[in-house]
């Protein structure tokens, strides 16, 4: 569940709700070729309880832009951040550049951090000695909505 929206468009969890629990069926679709309807339930799932393992260190927050794509980001999906996890690297992260916050992939290679996106058309952030680089927290799930 979300709660109230805050600067930067970061949501935090609503510590104090109720989950909400949905049927979960235990026959998976196939993405290829169809396959008998199987109504079996599996049992019950609150995506809040599936999706955020530490809610206390949890926040949400919206992707814009398209540096993300080849991680399967898109612009409006909403990321679930982990603040309690250590980055490593090949983490997508959420990192703050000079006051400005950015999604992108944590990359350490011979001493030097990188932040790089997943699309071609924009170039890595590389950071020097004396540079600051601050995370935010780790990006563990996202969210989309088709309709």
């Amino acid at each position: 569940m979300l709660s109230t929206l805050h600067q930067n468009s970061i949501l935090l969890p609503a510590l104090d709700c109720r989950h909400i629990r949905v049927p979960l069926f235990s026959h998976n679709v196939p993405a290829g070729f169809p396959s008998p309807a199987d109504d079996y339930i599996q049992g019950r799932l609150s995506l809040d309880e599936y999706l955020v393992q530490h809610k206390d260190a949890a926040f949400f927050v919206r992707a814009k832009g398209n540096s993300m794509v080849g991680a399967g980001i898109f612009d409006g999906d909403l990321l679930i951040v982990d603040k309690s996890l250590t980055p490593s690297s090949g983490d997508i992260v959420i990192a703050a550049i000079d006051g400005e916050l950015t999604v992108k992939r944590l990359i350490k290679r011979n001493g030097t951090v990188i932040l790089k996106p997943e699309n071609p058309r924009f170039k890595e952030i590389e950071f020097k000695d004396g540079q600051e680089l601050q995370v935010w927290g780790v990006v563990t799930s996202t969210v989309k909505k088709f309709i």
